[in-house]
Parts: C-alpha cells; structure tokens; sequence
C-alpha cells in the first residue's frame, strides 16, 4: 500500500497542550485521520476537541511519556502510515502532497521526514560521510527530529516501535539507530515543509517544572542511549565530565543564592546518577 491521505493517520501526543493544538490541527489536511494521546489527563479536551474536529479520537491517561504514549497511538492507528506529531508544529499547505508525491516514487523508506522551514535548526542528522544525497527529492539521514516523524509500519514486522524506556528525549534517536542497523532507509524530503515553534508544546505557567523535568530526563536518556548502543564504560566516560560539572555549577549557584539556577544542576544530577544505577526513569512533573 502507499501513502495517501487515507492511508494516514496522525499521532499527537499532548501535554498541557491547550493553547496550542488547535494551531496544529488547523494546519492539517480537512477530514485528516488524527489519534491524539492526553498524557495529562484532561477529559475536558477529550470533550472539545471530539465535538470540534471529525475522524478525531483522543484518549486522555496518566503520563506514560512521548515513547509509551506515541506506541499507543500508532498500535491503535489502522493506517498502514502513522505520522507522529508534536502538537507545536504547523504545516505548510502542501506539505503532505509533498510527502504523497516523493512516496509514490519511492516507497523503500521506514521512516520519513519533512524538512524544517528553519535553514538554522536543521530537523535530521547525517553521520555516516558516506551516505549519497544526490537527489533532488530527498536528502538520505541517519535520524531526524521526533517532532515530525512519518513511520511506514510496512517495515515494522516486528511492531516495535519507540523503546519506552525512555520517558522523554533521544526516543527518536534510538528508533532511528536501530532501523538503520537494519539496513532501513530514512529520508526527509526536501520540497515538503514544516515548521517547528519548538518548546511550545507546554503553557508556559508550567514554565519552571517543565524545565527541571526536561534537565532530568535529559541526562537519564542520554546516559541509557549510550549504555544500550555502546556499553556501560562507554557512557560512564562520556558522562563523567557533565556529572562534575553539574556538582560544581551546583555549588556556584547555591553560593550565589540562585535557587531556580541551583535546581537545574540538582536535576540534571540526578537524572545522570538514576540512570547510571539502572533506576528507571521516574522522574514527573510536579504539575
């Protein structure tokens, strides 16, 4: 099967997301297939947003995190196409014909990307220097950015998509690492555009304790990204110098009376020592 508007649904997963998922919904093709996750339980958005949009279903649960919440939604999705979205993304209106279009020419992909409309925050990685991007179509990645993410579940015959481990951060990493050892292919297109307003996912009155959740997390993933792909002692060593200096600018902010500043390197502490004992990680909002 190939994509088609028909053959795709959209995976959003919301989190105090009020004020800006309509902007996203709006953005995408009338009559679009749209799975969101409420990972802070709001039945009253529930309620809006089913009585507002068609082909819309929204499940509201406790906070399971993107990787668990977005599993969710695609394993709920009857479309061979799963386009997993942060709700603070706008497409251009072409975007996904774009999208149609370059998949009607090849198919061979698992995952595909549009491309930021920021030429600065580029929404892909190319490691491997031997990778050949001379199409005009598309540009061949090692990962891109979990924010737009379409999932051809085609070549998922395993149904394992995001490792839940991760609560937050370096999810889309992981998934794309693992596909790329399969000799999967990966491509953002280059003519179909998105763009990212980036952190606005969350109302900003939750400010503050987004932010220590984000410096946790953070340093949990991070360390067991690079546990799992490179060993322990590997991780142990990259992570050494951040665990330092997270002890020292600790310290400084605590001398200088700095408490949000003192905080933040408390978190990013802890995040670093859970994950480094093979704690999960636990760590949610205190919202």
């Amino acid at each position: 099967m190939t994509l088609s508007l028909n053959n795709l649904t959209f995976i959003i997963v919301t989190f105090k997301s009020e004020h800006i998922i309509h902007e996203c919904i709006e953005s995408l093709p009338k009559d679009s297939n749209i799975i969101i996750i409420e990972n802070s339980n709001n039945q009253e958005l529930k309620k809006q947003l089913e009585e507002k949009y068609s082909k819309i279903n929204v499940v509201v649960q406790d906070n399971s995190g993107m990787g668990a919440a977005n599993n969710k939604g695609i394993k709920l999705c009857k479309t061979d196409y799963a386009f997993v979205i942060n709700p603070d993304v706008k497409f251009h209106k072409d975007t996904i014909q774009e999208l149609i279009a370059l998949s009607l020419k090849y198919n061979d992909y698992s995952i595909l990307a549009p491309i930021s409309d920021d030429i600065k925050y580029p929404n892909y990685k190319i490691i491997n220097k031997k990778i050949e991007n001379d199409d005009t179509d598309f540009l061949s990645v090692d990962s891109v950015d979990g924010y737009a993410m379409l999932i051809n579940k085609n070549k998922f015959n395993d149904n394992i998509y995001f490792d839940e481990n991760f609560f937050l951060y370096l999810e889309n990493d992981d998934l794309c690492l693992r596909k790329k050892t399969e000799n999967n292919k990966i491509y953002v297109a280059k003519k179909a555009k998105i763009h990212h307003l980036g952190g606005k996912s969350h109302s900003t009155i939750h400010e503050k304790e987004i932010e220590f959740l984000r410096n946790w997390h953070w340093m949990w993933s991070k360390f067991y990204f690079n546990k799992k792909h490179y060993g322990y002692p590997k991780a142990l060593l990259k992570s050494l110098p951040t665990l330092i200096t997270s002890i020292i600018k600790f310290f400084y902010y605590f001398l200088i009376c700095n408490k949000f500043k003192r905080k933040i390197y408390i978190m990013r502490f802890l995040g670093l020592i859970n994950s480094m004992f093979g704690k999960k990680s636990w760590y949610r909002p205190q919202i």
